[in-house]
């Protein structure tokens, strides 16, 4: 039996597999080492998850998530798991996890639009080519971060129409002193802005709301998906922003030429498949 989990800055999806059959599956709260100590991580994890998880016989726990990009911190997540389940651990970054989930072993461009951003070119065994995400400060363009953030900050400069930005006040009971705090001085500004994000669904309607959302993706289109061969080889998209917003994602990629058939939420269902065929290479 194994264990697959993959994990965002804001949610963790777990799932206890045999061979190719899902045994159970739970949520915790996202995991990221450039956030969080070993100790938090260990905590978050003995917390969140059912007893179940830590009872069965694992063969191995194949852990992808976001912040696990240096050898550095994959060992404080490795050595967090380890405690908690004392069986191997494999840790790889939730790029190779979109990779993998969208396309197994076939090549193509693997693009990830939630909390942040990420994108690769996946040659069907390993990535060869990324350009850097960059975070939701210096990037992640298309991101929900992003997107929140430019929406709070027409908010906080009287931009953003009146209507809006009243709805907005009301409905996460916030003041414009508490937007400030929530950004600059709580932990996970990057949730806190993707959270804001999915407020603008309900007004997809409203100009100022379609061009904001529109822009964003556009913005990652060129500044991204165009680093690479795109017209040669498939574009997939996985994340919870690239599903919520699925219908404008489509009309911007036509913008650049490129029919996206697969727009997926999460790629667990993807993973279990690709671990399924037990491929041992080096990564």
């Amino acid at each position: 039996m194994k264990l697959i989990a993959e994990s965002s800055s804001t949610r963790t999806e777990w799932a206890l597999v045999e061979d190719n059959s899902l045994i159970q599956k739970a949520f915790t709260e996202g995991i990221n080492p450039f956030f969080q100590t070993r100790r938090e991580i260990s905590r978050s994890v003995r917390l969140g998850l059912p007893e179940l998880f830590f009872k069965k016989k694992l063969e191995q726990v194949f852990f992808y998530g976001a912040g696990c990009t240096s050898y550095e911190k994959k060992n404080i997540l490795g050595a967090s798991l380890v405690a908690q389940f004392r069986t191997p651990i494999q840790v790889e970054s939730d790029l190779l996890a979109a990779a993998r989930g969208l396309f197994q072993c076939e090549a193509g461009i693997a693009c990830i639009l939630g909390t942040g951003s990420n994108s690769c070119f996946y040659d069907g065994k390993i990535i060869t080519k990324n350009v850097r995400s960059a975070g939701y400060i210096l990037g992640d363009e298309g991101s929900g971060a992003v997107m929140g953030k430019y929406f709070l900050s027409d908010v906080l400069k009287g931009l953003a129409p009146k209507d809006i930005t009243n709805d907005f006040y009301n409905k996460f009971r916030i003041n414009t002193n508490e937007v400030m705090e929530s950004v600059y001085n709580r932990p996970f500004p990057n949730r806190f802005l993707s959270t804001v994000s999915y407020f603008l669904a309900d007004y997809l309607e409203n100009d100022y709301v379609h061009t904001l959302i529109t822009n964003n993706l556009r913005s990652f289109f060129t500044r991204n998906v165009c680093q690479y061969d795109y017209l040669s080889y498939p574009v997939r998209f996985v994340g919870s922003l690239a599903h919520h917003y699925a219908g404008l994602l489509r009309e911007t990629a036509k913008e650049f030429g490129i029919d996206l058939q697969v727009i997926e939420e999460t790629p667990m269902n993807g993973l279990i498949e690709y671990h399924a065929m037990n491929i041992t290479e080096e990564v």
